[in-house]
């Protein structure tokens, strides 16, 4: 097969440790172009991967040997830059979140339905082999039925401080990547995935720091991004449900996510509370064991991955990619597309509906 030709808009440290190695490595795939905002980051970013580069997006996304669009920009510039892309008819893989809000999220979502143009968000947290095990353990009776779950995670930014003012945005809510849309629903991806959706949601959204220093030159900047997320509901299983994610770091776990049965538990953990980049672990327990145990997960679950890659973050990206070059080959559509990421945009909007109003949202 001939490899799909890929253009990524902001080829920073992301996607210069993440997608870039994958897309190097898959025989599926091969980088054509990058893109920036300004003349001199766009000729760095061609020296050092090889390709042409570009300091403005549409002509990246003219470029006839682009086939996929990759969009690793802010959160903010999204919506400018898919939209382009989609009426230009090329295929989009945007990272996570997919827009700045639910009206954004809508609008393109729509827009991909009516050009039919392929499309991919990087929810790669589901791709995580332990994940995935604990998937298939859960749906093969591990745990009989699934009576609740708890998850506890820390954000890893949106603590008291910030390297420098580029990184700011963090802490502004209007910009679309805060500590509910970006790490907590990063993890609640898998967690939906493993467990299915909820079927109603009650949430309090809380500032807990009000400002935050940015330690490049000690100053002061005000925090209107909620750092303290917390979500309890119920499960359309029945299962009863309760989510944390907290700002900045924790000294006790940073991530620890419990799945309990009427005859078994499962516990995932990581030293990193931010699941889609996380090195996560697998216990269980069940029957008439006293306590979890680890679970070694098969190695059919990095079937696919080239060596090397198979840790975090590119272990998982590597599964996204390889499953979208199957999609591609085989007609089907199993990747998460901008559908998908709508019903997790959807979410995000009761979660705030609910702490605004202090009411229980049905999403049914």
């Amino acid at each position: 097969m001939t490899p799909v030709g890929v253009g990524i808009i902001g080829p920073g440290a992301w996607a210069s440790n993440s997608h870039i190695p994958v897309i190097a490595a898959s025989p599926s795939f091969e980088l054509r172009a990058v893109s920036t905002s300004r003349r001199s980051s766009a000729e760095a970013a061609a020296a050092k991967h090889g390709v042409p580069g570009y300091d403005n997006h549409q002509e990246l996304i003219n470029h006839p040997g682009v086939d996929l669009v990759v969009v690793t920009t802010r959160v903010a510039q999204h919506f400018e830059l898919i939209s382009a892309a989609l009426r230009a008819g090329k295929m989009v893989y945007s990272e996570w979140p997919l827009a700045n809000g639910l009206a954004e999220a809508d609008q393109l979502a729509e827009l991909a339905r009516t050009t039919g143009v392929r499309t991919v968000v990087g929810l790669q947290g589901r791709y995580a082999p332990e994940v995935q095990h604990a998937r298939d353990l859960i749906q093969g009776g591990y745990l009989g039925r699934v009576l609740g779950t708890t998850m506890v995670g820390s954000g890893m930014v949106w603590g008291g401080e910030v390297a420098s003012h580029g990184q700011a945005y963090w802490f502004d809510k209007s910009q679309g990547a805060t500590a509910l849309t970006s790490a907590a629903l990063h993890a609640l991806d898998p967690f939906h995935f493993v467990l299915g959706e909820f079927d109603s949601v009650a949430a309090n959204l809380v500032v807990g720091r009000t400002e935050a220093t940015v330690l490049e030159d000690g100053s002061r900047i005000p925090v209107t991004a909620p750092d303290q997320v917390a979500i309890i509901g119920t499960l359309t299983s029945g299962a009863a449900a309760s989510v944390f994610y907290r700002g900045g770091t924790s000294r006790g776990d940073n991530f620890r996510w419990e799945i309990n049965g009427t005859e078994g538990d499962l516990v995932l953990t990581a030293d990193w509370g931010n699941v889609q980049v996380a090195q996560l672990t697998l216990a269980g327990g069940r029957g008439t064991d006293s306590t979890v145990a680890p679970i070694e997960v098969p190695a059919s679950y990095t079937e696919g991955v080239p060596a090397g890659l198979t840790g975090m973050p590119t272990g998982s990206i590597a599964k996204l990619y390889a499953q979208l070059a199957r999609d591609l080959a085989e007609g089907t559509r199993t990747v998460p597309d901008f559908a998908h990421a709508l019903t997790r945009h959807r979410f995000v909007d009761a979660v705030e509906r609910s702490s605004a109003t202090g009411t229980t949202q049905s999403l049914r």
